[in-house]
């Protein structure tokens, strides 16, 4: 008897949600399977995060047969399944548009040619991700020979690399992190069109970017897909201040060191404002001050062209997030103010605790050393100890937006209640005339 606690691919090893999704649609008739990476996890002995459902049935039609089903998107148009807190995406099988044709009149504008199984597979960017299972009738499929890659440890793109990169360069990047999310090679012709194509990731939209380099800051080991992205070339167009960071080996070094313990420290990686601070935290302490112990104000971090050209221009970071890390920075040094902080008032104490930007400031603190044990300790306590207000503060100054809304609805649904009126007693009129 062979017993494991690995994944693989069983109906045991299935989301239970994800498998109601795939029965149900092949009860009612429709072609259905199990896509993309949770398959390949699930090959390499991982637990999918994700389960993407591939089926021959259309939005509409598979909108009828589940329920909390949802049609979301205008370009790709998929049907958004909600199971608790749980969210399973469900597409219809797509094809490319054959070359020399146009668009049938009938099809929505966008990514919505339904295709086959086959053609939809080829499709995909990388033949490991090419990959389709029925996990009711326990049936692999393999159109792109992704098989023989995950045996191979290998990345390789379905299709001819060049033309794949050009479709859509964020694939560059995509490439990358699955390459170390799974600690696979790149297959070295794709590795030459990656170098080649760099330059076209600019064309690509800012937001796309922003999200596949927080991508890369949730994998073990950030460093690695930003050191093959410099030695591919890709920095000096997407982000040219990291890639200066890389130029030279001292700086090099000590930015490395930073993202080699990255997640060292608990972070929610969730939270956009905690990775991105993070690493603008290397940058600065690499590029701009090294020391944790000299103080610094918001505006300093704010009116620095640099810092704001990496993080507005290169990394996509919202107004809000630079401001908390400038806040955060900035709230390092009166961490270290143990005393003066036991002399103020209680009110003057919870002001410092519940800023928004406290937590960052501690994880900054913890990660430059600026705090002994001690120190951590206190606020840890200090923290806890208000933990009640500061969850009351916070619940507080959410209920103003909230009264906004509902004041904002109220005025909406009171000017359409007086537009429909206007127009039924119009209507009257000209009836009577």
């Amino acid at each position: 008897m062979e017993i494991t606690q690995k994944p693989c691919l069983h109906q045991e090893w299935i989301n239970r949600n994800a498998l109601e999704i795939v029965r149900v649609l092949q009860a009612k008739g429709f072609m259905t399977y199990l896509v993309g990476g949770c398959v390949r996890d699930l090959l390499l002995s991982k637990h999918p995060k994700d389960y993407d459902i591939a089926t021959e049935a259309q939005p509409r039609d598979v909108k009828r047969s589940l329920r909390n089903a949802y049609i979301v998107g205008k370009r790709f148009r998929l049907v958004l399944v909600k199971r608790g807190n749980q969210q399973f995406e469900v597409a219809t099988f797509r094809r490319d548009l054959d070359k020399n044709k146009e668009l049938p009149d009938s099809v929505p504008e966008g990514d919505n040619l339904f295709g086959s199984p086959e053609q939809d597979a080829n499709r995909r960017d990388f033949t490991i991700n090419g990959l389709l299972y029925d996990p009711i009738d326990n049936k692999l499929i393999d159109y792109c020979g992704g098989l023989e890659d995950l045996k191979e440890n290998m990345v390789r793109m379905i299709g001819e690399p060049d033309k794949r990169l050009k479709e859509d360069p964020i694939r560059i990047l995509r490439g990358i992190r699955l390459a170390h999310l799974i600690r696979f090679v790149i297959e070295p012709s794709l590795r030459l069109s990656m170098q080649k194509n760099a330059a076209s990731l600019l064309e690509t939209a800012l937001p796309r970017r922003r999200e596949e380099f927080l991508k890369f800051l949730r994998l073990d080991n950030p460093s690695y897909p930003f050191i093959e992205s410099y030695d591919l070339g890709l920095l000096k167009y997407t982000l040219p201040h990291l890639h200066e960071v890389f130029s030279d080996k001292d700086t090099a070094y000590l930015f490395t060191h930073y993202l080699n313990h990255f997640h060292e420290k608990p972070l929610d990686l969730q939270n956009p404002v905690e990775l991105f601070g993070t690493l603008m935290l290397a940058y600065y302490r690499t590029m701009i001050n090294n020391d944790p112990f000299k103080p610094v104000s918001p505006s300093h971090i704010l009116d620095n062209s640099d810092m704001m050209s990496l993080m507005k221009d290169e990394l996509g970071m919202f107004k809000f997030e630079q401001i908390m890390l400038a806040k955060a920075l900035h709230m390092q040094s009166s961490l270290r103010k143990l005393s003066e902080f036991e002399h103020r008032g209680k009110q003057r104490q919870l002001a410092l605790l519940q800023a928004e930007a406290f937590p960052l400031a501690l994880q900054f603190a913890n990660r430059d050393y600026s705090l002994s044990g001690e120190g951590w300790l206190f606020w840890s306590q200090q923290y806890e100890k208000f933990h009640n207000k500061i969850y009351q503060s916070h619940q507080l100054k959410s209920r103003p937006n909230r009264r906004r809304a509902k004041k904002k609805s109220a005025v909406q649904k009171k000017q359409k209640t007086t537009s429909n009126l206007a127009i039924n007693q119009s209507k009257t009129r000209s009836h009577k005339r």
